[in-house]
């Protein structure tokens, strides 16, 4: 890994740089999907209390995780223009040092943060006291790891602006790979290492990303990607600014997906347990089959970030409208394939009966319409690389508050779960046609189409 070199994203086939910084990350996004499904699995072993505390503290960390997806998507936004304007090493390395400087102090921030008030916030939830036990081995321990979490993260946003995807799955997957391989050997012993329990989860997750921080720095600075740049403090104020202006609305955009959720997951268990368990069984095989369209929103941001500093708008519009097709292709293909066997896939997750009955109907009518929330995320993060995050947020705000979330509501007081089941539908196919709206008012794709004029022609 550490005699890679940069990738030229501004030149060649606009396909190619796509699949070369998505593909990677494929790999990456299952490998950390992959940590919070062993978390489960062995803690479901250890004990139902275990198992419950893992459902409490899962949308916690996954909005607090958001923090560190905005920086690390402000970070990519301004070291990815950097690099394609062709800015001077010692600038881009500064940039790169002043966004890991950044992320550590917000970070340490946070970390603080839930450290003191987690006991008042999940007992807010309805933790019960046995709940709360188990929570209080997982939480103190995965807050201060969460530092670790957002240095390794930027560092991999510093190789993806570069060009080099590859790498920054690599990091990921070395992150998962102690995360999940010390899971069983920490929650229940072995040989002289004590049985930690819901502490080992915690403990195995913190000691992934301190190895994998340690490995991204080491060859970020050994590729000078980071290093010596003059005066360190030089433009501090401005590339904190640039940074914020995109990690702020990334950050909340991200929150808010998982928040959204919850208040439909609210929603679902009106009906009854057995919908939230096919509903919950549902999302977990979604989340697996969208992995390409992620990995593919992961990839999108560089190109968009390098071209747009270049000057090339054109292919970073081509980029954007080659994203879009693919989501389509796939999306479609992916909702053929839950149609035949989404049978199959839920009975595998769900225990059986009523359950999986409930996730078998979110498969093959929520599954057609599921290249529409590929268009949204992938919208968004050429957004992001394009400066344009508060249109990013307010596309995924929209698509949550504006059109799921009421549909939710007010289709299951009418028709029961097939009525959630439409708003998702209708909420993945309005967000993608509000995708490609605001992508085409940013002048990110191009509509050439009779009649039809963009404001931002003089791109095409």
């Amino acid at each position: 890994m550490a005699t890679a070199k940069k990738r030229d994203l501004t030149e060649g086939p606009v396909w190619r740089a796509l699949a070369a910084m998505s593909a990677p990350m494929s790999l990456g996004i299952f490998a950390v999907l992959s940590v919070g499904l062993a978390d489960a699995y062995f803690l479901g072993q250890l004990s139902a209390t275990a198992l419950a505390a893992v459902g409490f503290i899962y949308p916690v960390t996954t909005a607090v995780t958001s923090l560190s997806i905005g920086l690390s998507a402000g970070a990519n936004a301004t070291l990815s223009q950097s690099v394609g304007r062709g800015d001077a090493d010692d600038d881009t390395r500064r940039l790169g040092i002043h966004a890991i400087g950044l992320g550590l102090a917000l970070s340490s921030l946070t970390a603080v943060l839930v450290f003191v008030s987690y006991p008042y916030l999940f007992g807010a939830m309805g933790a019960s006291e046995e709940v709360m036990k188990e929570i209080s081995q997982y939480v103190p321990i995965w807050a201060l790891s969460f530092p670790f979490l957002v240095v390794m993260m930027i560092a991999n946003a510093v190789f993806r602006a570069h060009g080099d995807g590859a790498t920054s799955a690599a990091i990921m997957v070395l992150a998962a790979l102690f995360g999940v391989g010390l899971n069983p050997v920490l929650i229940f012993g072995w040989g002289p290492i004590p049985e930690l329990g819901t502490m080992g989860a915690a403990v195995s997750t913190t000691v992934g990303r301190i190895v994998a921080m340690v490995v991204a720095l080491w060859i970020a600075w050994r590729r000078g990607l980071l290093g010596v740049c003059g005066d360190v403090l030089q433009d501090l104020m401005n590339s904190i600014k640039r940074i914020l202006n995109v990690g702020v609305p990334a950050a909340f955009s991200n929150a808010i997906n998982p928040a959204g959720m919850a208040l439909v997951t609210a929603a679902v268990a009106t009906v009854g347990e057995a919908a939230v368990a096919g509903f919950g069984a549902a999302t977990r095989v979604q989340s697996l089959a969208l992995v390409p369209l992620m990995a593919l929103s992961s990839g999108i941001g560089p190109v968009v970030g390098q071209n747009w500093g270049a000057e090339a708008q054109d292919r970073a519009q081509t980029a954007t409208q080659q994203a879009f097709t693919f989501c389509l292709l796939y999306g479609l293909g992916l909702g053929v394939i839950l149609v035949l066997f989404g049978e199959t896939f839920a009975g595998r997750l769900a225990n059986g009966g009523e359950a999986a009955d409930y996730a078998t109907q979110y498969l093959q009518i929520v599954g057609l319409s599921m290249f529409g929330y590929g268009v949204v995320v992938v919208a968004n993060a050429a957004m992001n690389a394009r400066d344009k995050a508060v249109w990013s947020m307010t596309l995924s705000l929209s698509r949550i508050f504006i059109i799921y979330l009421p549909l939710a509501w007010a289709g299951v007081m009418l028709f029961g779960y097939t009525g959630i089941l439409a708003a998702a539908v209708l909420a993945n196919v309005l967000g993608a046609w509000a995708a490609l709206a605001a992508t085409r008012a940013t002048g990110l794709i191009r509509l050439d189409l009779p009649g039809i004029k963009t404001p931002l022609t003089r791109y095409a």
